[in-house]
């Protein structure tokens, strides 16, 4: 059963801190190994990469198969049938059209000196995305990815998918294809990473690199950060569902056990202002759960991390869900549209009881790789402006310079910075001179 909480309870303060505080990631210490496997790509280049795909994937690779050539990804997409592709064609016209109104404008403008500022933007000029093999192997996370970073203008893209055992996902090559992915390479783990940060022969080094991984990916991220860019630092996944009494409960419990299935330690959380619904509802995952193909890790995560909470009214509701910062946080109340803009800090939010998590994770059109663990606080999901940078812009005329450069002068000396200084009143004396 999952945690019952109700904020009326004297004790209910502690044990929401609790709730939010349980270490729900079996975290093992890898960043020794880790930092070995990049020391190594880093000296040797595609004979350590090839060594560790052997080791790890049981795959023996060599520099001129690492990549899957044209006609392989022809010959596995030709495997997907046409619902499949034609899903996966929706769910990526979707996904451009969202994130091409992401876009934001270049500026240009003058001020009351005369002098003229502004700013441009402009794309990353390679990125790697990185997509989990075997199991976890998730075609729409490649759409995810890969078309935010081809809408931002990013001139070249390469994947990293490792394939044990030499075993392809047909799906992932074809939402490749279809995001307009450049170079596909059938590796992964850490040695994975370091190969897009460091470059070996075969790969050359990206700019920066996005997309999850287990714990020996999130933590070659971490290190090879300052020498490119990364997206985030994923965690388990989490659903919080506000909810009053008029829905269906079977609705609900679905949407909870749409994250449960991810992972065990997923999290999933529903708060109500009606506690005979939070019980039924909390009824139907146990039902649920009995026929669910995915129970056995669904229902670790449900009896584990699960909470029903149920708070006096939905502004209670509203300050709790802000302290949670949710990853994914539907409202199914009847004023949904008023309540959601209330909420402060959510990676994404689903309004109203017609819109389940599910839709936002393939087709809805906004980007499923998103915040966790509370980081909704001070960070977005993945977007364009995730593989554009922006470039300020400044140009002085005299009367410019006249005007503003004696305080520039008079502040570089105040930190002691006579060279500054000097750059500044060198052009002020030609212009008072003449």
């Amino acid at each position: 059963m999952p945690h019952f909480l109700n904020t009326l309870d004297d004790n209910f303060e502690a044990e929401f801190i609790a709730l939010m505080g349980m270490k729900r990631e079996d975290s093992p210490d890898v960043d020794a190994v880790v930092a070995d496997i990049i020391a190594d790509v880093r000296a040797r280049g595609d004979a350590a990469v090839l060594e560790l795909t052997a080791k790890f994937d049981r795959l023996e690779l060599t520099p001129e198969t690492m990549r899957f050539s044209d006609a392989e990804i022809e010959s596995e997409c030709a495997k997907v049938d046409d619902e499949d592709r034609a899903a996966l064609e929706m769910a990526a016209a979707r996904i451009r059209a969202y994130h091409e109104r992401q876009m934001p404008a270049d500026a240009w403008w003058e001020d009351e000196t005369g002098a003229a500022l502004g700013w441009r933007w402009s794309a990353v000029s390679a990125a790697g995305l990185y997509v989990p093999g075997g199991l976890a192997s998730y075609p729409s996370s490649v759409l995810m990815n890969a078309i935010p970073a081809k809408v931002a203008g990013v001139d070249r893209l390469a994947i990293v998918v490792p394939t044990p055992d030499g075993v392809v996902n047909p799906l992932v090559l074809l939402a490749a294809k279809i995001a307009g992915v450049d170079e596909i390479y059938r590796i992964g783990g850490a040695q994975a990473v370091a190969a897009l940060a460091y470059g070996t022969d075969t790969i050359a080094p990206v700019d920066k690199i996005t997309g999850p991984g287990n714990a020996f990916v999130a933590a070659a991220k971490r290190r090879v950060f300052g020498k490119v860019g990364i997206d985030m630092i994923a965690g388990p996944s989490e659903i919080l569902v506000i909810a009053d009494k008029d829905n269906d409960p079977d609705w609900i419990a679905v949407d909870l056990l749409s994250q449960a299935e991810h992972d065990e330690s997923a999290q999933s959380i529903l708060i109500t202002d009606d506690a005979d619904f939070g019980r039924a509802v909390a009824a139907a995952v146990e039902k649920q759960l009995e026929t669910l193909e995915r129970r056995a890790i669904a229902g670790p995560s449900w009896r584990d991390f699960g909470a029903v909470i149920v708070v006096k009214d939905m502004e209670e509701a509203v300050r709790l869900s802000d302290r949670i910062a949710p990853e994914h946080l539907e409202i199914c109340t009847n004023d949904a549209e008023d309540l959601q803009t209330k909420i402060r800090h959510a990676g994404a939010i689903f309004i109203g009881s017609w819109t389940p998590e599910a839709i936002g994770d393939y087709i809805g059109g906004p980007n499923h790789v998103l915040p966790t663990a509370r980081s909704a606080r001070f960070s977005s999901g993945l977007s364009v402006m995730d593989f554009i940078k922006r470039t300020t812009l400044s140009r002085m005329t005299p009367d410019a310079l006249l005007a503003i450069g004696p305080s520039a002068e008079r502040l570089a000396k105040s930190e002691s910075l006579e060279a500054h200084g000097l750059s500044v009143r060198a052009r002020l004396d030609r212009l008072n001179k003449g």
